[in-house]
C-alpha cells in the first residue's frame, strides 16, 4: 500500500477508519474529495480517518497531515467589506478661524449679514407674491361683479326675480362677487374655478360682445379675464404686477362702460 504512484494522474491513497480491520483503496485525490461529501459515516471521510503514508510507512490521521488536509478541506475565504476612509468635511483647517455664534447664524438665515444680504429665501418671496396675486384676483372679481350687476341694479334692489330671469349677467356678477369675497378671505382652493371663470369670460363673453359689435366691452372683458387668470398663476412680482394691472384696468373699463 502506498501513498505515492508513478501514475500521471497523481498519487493514490489507502484509507481506513479507527475501528476498521481492512483498508479501502486505492483512491485518487478526486475520489477522496468526493468521500468528504458523503453522508454515510461508514464510507465518508473525516479528519480522524487514517491514511497510509508511504514516506513514513505508517498509518496517520488525515488531520495530522496539513498538506493532505488542506487539499481535501480547503479553507474558504471570508467575505467582508473593505473599510472606507471617511474624511471630515467640517475639519477645521486653521486655528485662527473664529467660532460662529447663534446670533450670526440666525442673521445669516435672515439675509442680514454682509455675505447673505440680498440672498433671502426665494420661497418667502414667492409666498408673498402669491398673496398679492390672490388679493388682486379678488379685486378683479369684485370689479367684474360691479360691471355685470350695475346695469340691472334697480331690479336687484327691488328683488324683481321675474325680470331678473332675463338678465343672466346679473347671476354671473353675483357669482363673481362670491368669488371675490372668498379670495379676500384667503380661500385659494377655488383657484381652479377662478381660472375656469376667467376662460369663460375670455371666450364666451368676449365672443358675445364681438357678435353684438361692442368692441370696447369685448376688449375690457378680454383684458380683465386674462389678468384674472394669470394672477392665479404668476409667483414673481413683475409679471404679477403686469397681470394685476391688466385685469384691474379691464374690469374697471367694463364697469365704466356699464355705468354709462
Amino acid at each position: 500500500m502506498s501513498g505515492g504512484s508513478s501514475d500521471p494522474t497523481g498519487p493514490e491513497y489507502y484509507i481506513r477508519g479507527l475501528n476498521d480491520t481492512e483498508a479501502r483503496g486505492p483512491f485518487s485525490m478526486e475520489q477522496l474529495r468526493s468521500l468528504t461529501e458523503s453522508q454515510d459515516p461508514a464510507k465518508g471521510l473525516t479528519p480522524e480517518t487514517y491514511f497510509y503514508d508511504a514516506a513514513s510507512e505508517q498509518w496517520l490521521q488525515i488531520g495530522s497531515h496539513p498538506p493532505l488536509k488542506s487539499a481535501l478541506w480547503p479553507e474558504k475565504k471570508k467575505m467582508g467589506f473593505k473599510q472606507k476612509e471617511f474624511v471630515s468635511v467640517n475639519e477645521e483647517k486653521t486655528d485662527s478661524a473664529p467660532a460662529i455664534t447663534v446670533q450670526e447664524f440666525l442673521a445669516a438665515a435672515e439675509g442680514k449679514t454682509d455675505e447673505t444680504k440680498g440672498k433671502k429665501d426665494k420661497g418667502e418671496q414667492m409666498m408673498k407674491a402669491a398673496q398679492w396675486g390672490t388679493r388682486s384676483a379678488a379685486i378683479i372679481s369684485l370689479l367684474s361683479a360691479i360691471a355685470l350687476i350695475l346695469p340691472s341694479i334697480d331690479l336687484v334692489i327691488a328683488l324683481d326675480f321675474a325680470k331678473l330671469a332675463d338678465k343672466p349677467f346679473v347671476y354671473l356678477g353675483i357669482a363673481d362677487a362670491f368669488i371675490g369675497i372668498l379670495l379676500l378671505l384667503g380661500v385659494i382652493t377655488i383657484y381652479p374655478f377662478v381660472r375656469f371663470r376667467a376662460v369663460f369670460g375670455l371666450g364666451f363673453l368676449g365672443f358675445l360682445f364681438m357678435t353684438q359689435g361692442q368692441l370696447t366691452p369685448m376688449i375690457a372683458v378680454a383684458a380683465g379675464s386674462t389678468g384674472l387668470y394669470f394672477c392665479t398663476i404668476f409667483l414673481s412680482y413683475i409679471p404679477l404686477a403686469v397681470a394685476a394691472l391688466l385685469g384691474l384696468g379691464g374690469m374697471a373699463m367694463l364697469a365704466t362702460v356699464a355705468y354709462s
